[in-house]
Formats: structure tokens, sequence, C-alpha cells
């Protein structure tokens, strides 16, 4: 018999590795989701790479916290016991005796020390994928700092934002234009679990990569006044162009292409003519309300076909001023004050250099702008934002549980 040489361990691949590192796959979707883990040594190695300290209580509890609280995730949205439409699916009994957190890896890799069916292992790398997920929904640094976005984004908005007497809403410049709006509506925060739902039907399933979580909306009353908002916060310096991210930008609303070949004949009348400005006005909106905008959304599966409106994601740099620093200040002037008090002297010793005075960072904001009419369609049937949130869990639910769906040729539950 043919001896296998030792060194072919050596060049041994793990293919999905590859295909993650080299090829864009999202490790969610890799049939080995871990690396190989044959013992709680490798378990712990891993941890440490991934930087969690396993030999350390506080961080040990932290990640069994998490595993906990992914059992209630999956129960809470992913099976028929918390989601009708979801999975008809238990956990399995073996998951609720795990006491050390290294035995989970350890089961998902296929080397745990009980002997294990094979929807068990499975079901141990749904959970992980998880964890993972929550790990970077909760570690996201910016989020400490979510107020002060928020404001300062919306501010740029609400000094254009006006009502009259008549309690009718414009967006505004005193003393220059002035464009009607059905409605203004800002996005609140979204709340933490359907940040980890999102993350989990994502290519790149890490926080930084959601770009909504501060957005606008923005409804006129006809497709004209939509292209006239655009120009209006691109003149105010509302929205900087230099700052939007290409690859976000999405236009289902108005037929650009077409406009751009028609509108030139239309100035060319209005000269020849000399129409009015209401003429112009009306005119222009009949052409543009005449256009046939592309329907399919190829950047969200999740987004109707009949969805009708403008998306785009700017970036504003935001300004954050530590409040600690203005407080330890004050408190530093009455240390100097009486500088032969030892408490007052250790104040003054003290290095500050590492606390950070000013923070900048740039942060996304999304802005969708539509019409009236199109804005009626886009909250009714198929369209609307709750069908638009169950595809999203759907897709999930569908990309974590894949595995066990196949072992057990699931049917998606009605």
């Amino acid at each position: 018999m043919t001896q296998r040489p030792s060194y072919l361990g050596e060049y041994a691949f793990n293919w999905e590795t590859f295909d993650v590192v080299c090829s864009g796959k999202s490790s969610l979707d890799a049939k080995n989701y871990l690396t190989e883990l044959y013992d709680k040594t490798q378990v712990t190695n891993f941890l440490n790479g991934y930087g969690f300290n396993i030999t350390d209580p506080v961080e040990s509890a932290e990640l069994f916290g998490i595993f906990q609280e992914a059992l209630q995730f999956i129960k809470r949205y992913f099976l028929i016991e918390g989601n009708p439409e979801g999975l008809d699916l238990k956990v399995p009994n073996y998951l609720y005796s795990i006491t050390n957190i290294s035995e989970l890896f350890l089961a998902a890799t296929g080397n745990s020390t009980y002997k294990l069916k094979t929807e068990e292992a499975l079901w141990a790398g749904v959970i992980l994928k998880i964890m993972h997920t929550i790990l970077h929904a909760d570690k996201d640094l910016r989020a400490r700092y979510f107020s002060t976005v928020q404001q300062q984004i919306f501010d740029r908005f609400y000094k254009f934002i006006h009502r009259d007497d008549e309690n009718r809403l414009f967006l505004r410049i005193e003393g220059g234009t002035s464009i009607p709006l059905y409605d203004f509506q800002t996005k609140a925060k979204k709340t933490r679990d359907s940040i980890i739902i999102k993350l989990l039907h994502k290519q790149e399933n890490v926080a930084e990569e959601l770009f909504d979580r501060i957005g606008v909306r923005i409804v006129t009353y006809n497709k004209l006044d939509a292209l006239r908002v655009i120009k209006f916060l691109h003149r105010n310096y509302v929205i900087m162009i230099n700052n939007i991210k290409p690859s976000r930008s999405q236009n289902t609303l108005v037929d650009l292409n077409m406009m751009r070949l028609k509108v030139m004949g239309l100035y060319k009348e209005t000269m020849r003519k000399q129409l009015s400005e209401e003429e112009f006005y009306q005119k222009l909106n009949t052409l543009i309300g005449e256009s046939s905008p592309r329907s399919h959304h190829d950047k969200n599966q999740h987004t109707s076909h009949d969805y009708r409106a403008i998306h785009f994601t700017g970036r504003q740099l935001i300004k954050y001023r530590n409040p600690f620093m203005a407080s330890f200040n004050e408190v530093r002037k009455q240390a100097l004050k009486d500088k032969e008090n030892p408490l007052s002297q250790a104040l003054l010793h003290l290095d500050t250099s590492a606390i950070s005075r000013d923070v900048r960072f740039f942060y996304p904001f999304e802005v969708q702008i539509t019409d009236y009419e199109s804005h009626l369609k886009n909250t009714q049937g198929e369209a609307s934002h709750d069908e638009y949130k169950r595809s999203q869990l759907r897709s999930a639910m569908k990309r974590i549980f894949k595995p066990i769906i196949d072992l057990k040729e699931l049917q998606e539950t009605k």
C-alpha cells in the first residue's frame, strides 16, 4: 500500500477559506463556517484571534450571555413558536445543557466530546452565526455618538423646513426657492433586533456597513419637484455630492435619460414662444410624468418592483466634543488655586493625552425622495415597509438555517 507523504498536510487547502478571502463569499454562507477546531486549546486560540480572552471570567461571561441571547433570538424570529412564518423546528435539548462556550465551537466543527446527531452539530453552527452578528451589532464604536450624529445631520434639513399659516409644508430658503412638500419624515433609530436581522441577510456582515440608521424621506406633490428638491439640497450644501456613496444610489422614479433627450426641445420652445414660468413648469412636469423609469431594484432584492423613489446615501463629517473634558478643565482650574493640596497635585499631574477632546468622523445617512402618487403605492400592498421587513426576515432565516433546511427537506411555513 502506497504511503501518504507527511508533507501533504501542508498542502491540503480549505477551499471555502479561499472563497471568503479571495472571492467575496460571506463566511455566513460557508458550509464550514469555522476553521478546524479539534480541542479546547484551539478554540481558545481561535477566540484570541477573534478578540476574546476566554480565560478572562468577564469576557467568558459576555460570550456565554450572547450565546443565551442568540437562542432566544432564534426562537423569537426564526421558529414557528415565536413567528407564525418561521420554521417548524425545536432547539435541541443538548444546547440547553452547554455550560462552557468552547463546547459550542467543538460541536459546530464536529469535534464535540459528546456523540451528536448531524442536526445538533448544524444547530451549533447556526447559533455561532447569530452570536457573531450580535457582536458586530454591539461593537460599533460610533454607536455612542448616535444622538450627536442624529442632531447634526437632521439640523441641516430642519433649517430649510417651514410651515405657513395654513400649516402647509415647504422646503425653502428665505427670499429664494420654495418647494411645496406633502411630507417630510425622519427615520427613528433602528431597534437592535432589526439591525441584527439586517446584518444576517447582508453580504457584508458588519455593522459599519449599515447605511440607513439615519435617514430622511421627502415626499413632493409631483416628480418635477422631487428633482428640484435634489437641486435645492445640493445648492444649499445640505448634501455634498463629493460625499455621496455611488454604489448606494438608485433611481426608479424618473427616467433621466429620456428627460435629457427631451428637455432641450422644451427650453427652445419656451424661448421661442416666451412661455411663462407656470406654463413651462406644467409642460416640464408633464414631460417627466410621461417617463417610464426602470422597475427592477438590482441593489436590494427585498424592495418591491413596484417601489418608486430616488435613493442615495450621503456622508457627513460629524464633530463631537467630549463633554468630560469641559468638566475636567473646570475642576483643574480649581486645583490650580490650591496647588499645595495633595489631591490637587494628583489631579494636575494626571495625563489626559489619551482622552479625546474632539472626535471627527464621517457618518452615512440615507435620503429617499418620492412624489405623492408613488408614495401612496409604496406604502400599500407588496411595496409596503411591513412586507419589506418580512422579506428581510425570510431571507435571513433561509440563509442561516440553510444546512438544516436542506438536511430535513423543510418547506417554508406560510
